[in-house]
């Protein structure tokens, strides 16, 4: 993983952890833009780490990006670190293009996911509390319409060519969606649609 990001001319390792505990250490020592957390590690997994790293910190401390590296994405780790936080998983069997891919989005602010691993995985974690929590969101049409987009794992640019919009009005929409629902990020409001059952793990 090292060669295939260090081999990109514009990405940088600064560290590289043996463990989870070390890898919360070092996150927070070198303050990276994005940290690939393994799922498994001994000392603290990367669930717990990935946990750790997001609990609140210092006023204005910004929390790295996180992207689970695992093997097999129907893991119920990968469930529960994205739904922790983390921003998207990869698996290790990803091509070096896709891993240097998925590195440049997460530092850009956009969520990585796998629809269909998603979809597998929400399957069996439905979640009344978060079809109350979208209730009382109350989202528009349209903004229903960005959420669905969204949990298929469209980007801004995809979403406005499927709506006709333009590509500000869909980030002005998804910031509402995420305003409404609590979500940190997409991820979150992705998750947040399956649980509830928004969306059904069928849909395309």
């Amino acid at each position: 993983m090292r060669a295939v990001l260090e081999a990109q001319g514009d990405l940088r390792v600064v560290g590289e952890a043996a463990d989870g505990a070390q890898a919360v250490a070092l996150a927070r020592a070198l303050r990276p833009h994005v940290v690939l957390m393994d799922v498994r590690m001994p000392v603290l997994d990367g669930l717990a780490a990935t946990r750790e790293l997001l609990r609140p910190g210092a006023p204005g401390e910004r929390p790295p990006r996180i992207l689970v590296v695992t093997t097999f994405e129907n893991d119920d780790y990968v469930y529960q670190a994205l739904r922790a936080g983390a921003d998207g998983f990869l698996l290790k069997r990803s091509r070096p293009a896709e891993i240097a891919h998925a590195v440049r989005l997460a530092a850009a602010g956009e969520s990585l996911l796998f629809p269909s691993a998603i979809r597998r995985l929400a399957a069996g974690h439905g979640n009344p509390a978060a079809r109350a929590a979208l209730d009382r969101a109350a989202l528009t049409g349209r903004e229903a319409e960005v959420l669905r987009l969204m949990a298929r794992g469209l980007n801004n640019g995809e979403i406005a060519e499927q709506l006709v919009l333009g590509v500000q009005t869909v980030k002005t929409h998804v910031s509402s969606v995420l305003a409404k629902l609590g979500a940190r990020d997409r991820t979150q409001a992705v998750i947040a649609a399956y649980e509830s059952g928004f969306v059904g793990p069928s849909e395309e």
